[in-house]
């Protein structure tokens, strides 16, 4: 990859009306067909914090810990780890070429309209769409994996109930404290995801640091390195290890939030791709060894599985290191949480502005209103959390609902991630690169990125557990069908007749006539 101006990057357009004002950024905004009407005020590291405070390991690891246990136990959570992170990578590399070649907060929806061949309408409605159901179920899982591990702590401090109703209660306040924080101004939101980075990587190594020096004893490195376990009740054994794959998986996602950030960030076609990529790279290693820290704590797997808190790794914690340490390390992935969960909705209110931008929402106009004292998208920001209430409410009488919620979240992220790519494999040489690119290495790595989405988007709409109950079944298929069947028909009904991609706002660009031409052929 390299990080210097292409050969064929086109030359930036002047615009004669105050051009001594518009700094590059808004400049190349302006040739993508958009005008400056968010802050422009994040650094590459806030960039790069929002996606690893939405990546967040001590988020997804350890909220999906208890079902890895379930889904090849230590074997899969331990190497299982590695193998998603490696094909993450591809997937985040090819993103982000896209994304320094065309730095704005629609992200995967306008790049598929700037890269389609033919249909570029077409295929922009329904990345958006993917990407919206992605990105609100994405919230949803954070904030309710939140709760649970918030539960959790009542009941250990307070003797609180661990009830479906009372996390479900934890669940909205949560939502509400985060919608309500990320009305009050970028500003905020990227300093409290820089104190995120540090919490992730001092949480880590406090936690790891903890379970490492404090228990008199540990599991041996055999049963950490293969121990494999069953607890679904299928026999195939290659089946079991494939669906133990979706906690890497699930929390190795949200990363495309430092695209949609691009239109705050300084030096966006660099930032943005930078931010994707070290997103990725940084939570590979630092996640990998808080599943070791964690996996080598275990005393008493079933005890684990089955702990009145219902949270399997607040057992470990508890078995390892007492009731006292373990409430400590609770409290600091609950902070983790709490700063995943926060950058979710902000780059969700940001997406779904861009979308409503466009008009490709119902109700686009309340959608994209800008609140004149913060350049802020607060309406974005309600609807993006009032979508994840509704999304995790089926955990009320569905036991697998939260698993269903993280499987819809892996599939709408990443069939939004590759669709981009895959139209960027159609145009090869014809692709004009930003200044960030892979050079060499695009199209193997995006090949790759497709095949590795293709094969998850399959394996997480397929059962978990058997035998198959009205309690335990995978709504994940039922909850895609309904937002896809949603965005067909009203595509087939009515948007295919007026929806013809990003519109353009700023004055039009001549030297690239595919940068300015957003009504795709």
């Amino acid at each position: 990859m390299t990080d210097a101006r292409s050969p064929d990057q086109p030359s930036p357009v002047v615009f004669p009306e105050n051009t001594a004002a518009v700094s590059a950024d808004e400049q190349r905004l302006r040739e993508l067909g958009y005008t400056q009407e968010l802050a422009r005020s994040m650094s590459g590291f806030s960039n790069f914090a929002v996606s690893f405070s939405i990546v967040s390991i001590l988020s997804g690891c350890l909220t999906l810990y208890g079902t890895g246990m379930k889904t090849g136990g230590p074997a899969l959570i331990i190497w299982g780890w590695p193998v998603v992170g490696l094909f993450t990578l591809f997937v985040g590399l090819a993103m982000a070429e896209i994304c320094s070649a065309y730095p704005t907060a629609g992200g995967l929806y306008y790049w598929a309209a700037k890269l389609s061949r033919s249909r570029g309408p077409a295929w922009s409605w329904f990345t958006g769409w993917f990407n919206f159901l992605g990105q609100v179920a994405v919230t949803a899982g954070v904030d309710f994996g939140a709760a649970f591990f918030a539960n959790a702590f009542l009941t250990l401090r307070f003797g609180v109930e661990a009830s479906p109703v009372h996390t479900i209660e934890i669940f909205a306040v949560i939502l509400l404290v985060h919608g309500l924080l990320n009305t009050r101004g970028v500003r905020l939101v990227a300093v409290l995801n820089s104190v995120s980075v540090w919490w992730h990587l001092v949480g880590v190594a406090v936690i790891v640091g903890a379970l490492a020096v404090l228990p008199d004893q540990h599991a041996s490195a055999s049963f950490v390195l293969t121990e494999f376990v069953n607890g679904t009740g299928f026999q195939n054994q290659f089946y079991v290890a494939m669906l133990g794959l979706l906690m890497a998986q699930y929390t190795l996602t949200g990363y495309d939030a430092s695209a949609h950030m691009t239109e705050e960030t300084h030096d966006a076609a660099r930032s943005g791709p930078r931010g994707i990529v070290n997103a990725i790279t940084v939570s590979l290693a630092a996640g990998w060894i808080l599943l070791l820290g964690i996996t080598f704590a275990i005393r008493d797997y079933d005890g684990a599985l089955n702990s009145d808190t219902e949270v399997p790794p607040a057992q470990i914690f508890i078995d390892a290191i007492g009731s006292g340490g373990a409430q400590v390390l609770l409290l600091i992935v609950i902070g983790a949480q709490f700063f995943c969960g926060m950058a979710s909705v902000t780059a969700n209110s940001r997406m779904i502005y861009a979308f409503s931008r466009d008009g490709a929402l119902p109700g686009s106009r309340l959608w994209h209103r800008i609140d004149p004292r913060t350049q802020t998208p607060t309406n974005a920001v309600w609807l993006a959390t009032g979508g994840a209430l509704l999304l995790g409410l089926p955990a009320l009488w569905n036991n697998t609902a939260y698993t269903a919620v993280t499987s819809i979240s892996v599939i709408g992220l990443y069939i939004s991630y590759v669709i981009p790519v895959y139209l960027r494999l159609r145009q090869g040489e014809d692709f004009v690169r930003g200044p960030w690119h892979l050079g060499r290495w695009s199209r193997p790595i995006g090949v790759l990125a497709v095949a590795w989405t293709a094969v998850i988007t399959v394996l997480f709409m397929l059962p978990t557990t058997n035998p198959i109950t009205a309690e335990n079944f995978n709504y994940t298929p039922v909850a895609v069908a309904v937002v896809v069947g949603f965005a067909g028909v009203w595509w087939l009904a009515s948007a295919r007749h007026w929806f013809t991609g990003p519109h353009v706002q700023g004055p039009p660009a001549a030297p690239d006539a595919r940068d300015t031409e957003l009504e795709i052929r």
